[in-house]
């Protein structure tokens, strides 16, 4: 793991930082580099903008690890919220949250009940949910929380991350072949005994669960999503649809990161999306963005030091 990732994976957990680093001011503007706002209308304006160019957008409410049952239904009334708009607004847009926003930490059962009032609401608004996948010690449990409420709602998809050694079995043995997966790299820190530490092992492993992903929507109703900045990898990735025959190709790319050339594969005639996040509990998130690419680093610094 490189000395720049270490460091701002670090950061993004280290309480003191969290409270004091996002008041300077030179934090708050290079957090802008990655997101458009705090709030959702900053969200709504960006995706209207982006959907010009046939960009699709996913909302992300940020926040983590609630400490209270009140926080949680605060957090699910809004995504209720936010769907309302998406559909009043005709967005092509979707939505993606953690369990722990919705009291996982607190109750199973409460969390589950939570998810299934926003599944519902998407369902009959014809959109759909996405579950990001937090750090290691939540996998088992955020697994088994998808495969209880995918039985009653199928609109609704998993984030999986390919730095994780269990990843292809839990594709394999751990979930319903019709499931939906967005595929990451992953961007917490973990342990050499359960993840690959080396960035061209992370590669090689996403390169090859995106090809049985591939090969198993052919004979699926499974969504599969492919969420990388990587554009060796999206080669490598088109180019296996296209032996496959495979002609529906999503990509969930950032917001901020490389929009010409998001712009430009949904010219090609790709299914891409937007992954616009907001909210005030930016910080950690905004640390493990820059700890996923180092290059990250040099484009916030010539955004802070700009205009």
């Amino acid at each position: 793991m490189s000395i720049f990732r270490s460091l701002f994976l670090w950061i993004s957990n280290n309480k003191s930082l969290r409270k004091n680093l996002p008041n300077f001011f030179f934090v708050k503007k290079a957090v802008k580099r990655f997101m458009p706002g705090e709030n959702l209308n900053d969200a709504i304006e960006a995706a209207k903008k982006l959907q010009k160019p046939k960009l699709g957008t996913v909302f992300t409410y940020l926040g983590e690890n609630l400490t209270n049952i009140s926080e949680a239904e605060f957090v699910k009334d809004h995504y209720k919220e936010v769907l309302k708009r998406i559909s009043n607004e005709n967005l092509n847009s979707e939505i993606s949250l953690k369990l722990t926003q919705l009291g996982l930490d607190l109750s199973f059962e409460k969390a589950i009940l939570f998810f299934e009032q926003i599944a519902a609401l998407a369902k009959e608004l014809n959109n759909f949910v996405w579950i990001d996948m937090e750090g290691s010690n939540y996998t088992q449990a955020t697994i088994d929380f998808y495969n209880e409420v995918h039985k009653k709602f199928t609109n609704t998809g998993l984030c999986l991350q390919a730095y994780l050694m269990r990843t292809k079995y839990d594709i394999e043995n751990n979930l319903d072949y019709n499931s939906s997966i967005r595929l990451v790299k992953g961007a917490y820190k973990e342990s050499p005994e359960i993840a690959f530490q080396k960035k061209s092992d992370v590669d090689k492993n996403y390169i090859s669960i995106a090809k049985m992903l591939l090969q198993q929507s052919q004979t699926s109703r499974r969504r599969i999503v492919f969420g990388t900045h990587d554009l060796k990898i999206i080669n490598h990735i088109k180019q296996t649809a296209f032996k496959l025959n495979t002609n529906e190709l999503e990509l969930h790319l950032l917001y901020g990161i490389q929009t010409s050339e998001q712009i430009k594969m949904a010219n090609e005639g790709l299914n891409v999306k937007t992954l616009i996040s907001y909210g005030k509990a930016w910080f950690p998130w905004y640390m493990r963005r820059l700890a996923e690419r180092p290059a990250n680093v040099w484009f916030v610094l010539k955004n802070i030091f700009s205009g």
